[in-house]
């Protein structure tokens, strides 16, 4: 992995985001510290001019992007002109809202929308990803959902955007899975996971955490991945010191 190969999720930064003049302030912050991209996630609503022009005065690149989950799969035409217009080349859905996993019917066409709506993102040129958390590791039969999910669904029609932090927290292995995604895996979500006192796990910096991402780094890279986007949903202190100290760490410890 190469430093201009790491990216910020600004999920972590949505507060910060909240007008195009704190937009603003924040993508140049974010550059400040040494990223060169980021994927959209969290920011006030905006002309999708504006937002890339702001981030081109920053010297950010808008890698990928999280678009509203049920536009994706009802009007992903719609969703692929923002993302064309921002130069984005990852699109994803970030969270299946109002879909019910324990109900069979709902989660198959949650498979024949994804797969429709990623052959309609694929023919403008851009990749539609799916956003993992935890949910998905509810049983389907005889697989979990997170598996069913792409098994149902053509492998040029829908990547995963793998969540470190989400796919251990619901009992997965995180290089296990970079591994099966192989071909299909552009992003990857670097999130550590810790254990607070309290017995309870939580978010934290990377480097901080129990997660293994020397070796998550290697497989996804064999898998073909070519962003690794940095979030913590949540930070103990001012998060531009977390992003800070996350990008320190990989620049330090993960980066050719």
């Amino acid at each position: 992995m190469k430093i201009e190969q790491v990216a910020l999720q600004l999920y972590t930064l949505r507060d910060a985001c909240q007008s195009p003049v704190d937009f603003a302030t924040t993508l140049q912050r974010v550059r400040r510290i040494g990223y060169q991209a980021v994927q959209l996630s969290g920011e006030a609503p905006m002309p999708t001019a504006q937002i890339k022009q702001i981030a081109s005065d920053a010297g950010i690149h808008i890698c990928a992007t999280h678009e509203d989950s049920q536009q994706i799969l009802t009007e992903p035409a719609r969703a692929t002109e923002r993302a064309v217009e921002l130069g984005a080349e990852i699109v994803a859905y970030p969270f299946p809202r109002d879909v019910d996993f324990t109900d069979g019917t709902q989660v198959e066409q949650l498979a024949r929308q994804l797969d429709a709506a990623g052959a309609v993102f694929r023919e403008a040129g851009l990749r539609l990803c799916y956003h993992n958390h935890a949910i998905e590791f509810l049983r389907y039969g005889n697989q979990l959902v997170l598996e069913y999910l792409y098994a149902a669904t053509a492998p040029e029609n829908l990547g995963a955007e793998l969540d470190t932090y989400w796919i251990h927290y619901g009992g997965g292995q995180v290089v296990g899975w970079c591994e099966r995604m192989a071909n299909r895996l552009p992003l990857v979500h670097l999130k550590d996971y810790c254990f607070l006192p309290e017995n309870k796990p939580n978010y934290c910096e990377i480097g901080a955490g129990t997660l293994p991402f020397a070796d998550i780094i290697r497989v996804a890279e064999n898998s073909g991945c070519e962003w690794f986007a940095v979030e913590q949903d949540t930070c103990p202190g001012d998060p531009f010191d977390s992003i800070e100290q996350s990008f320190n760490y990989i620049r330090d410890h993960l980066v050719e």
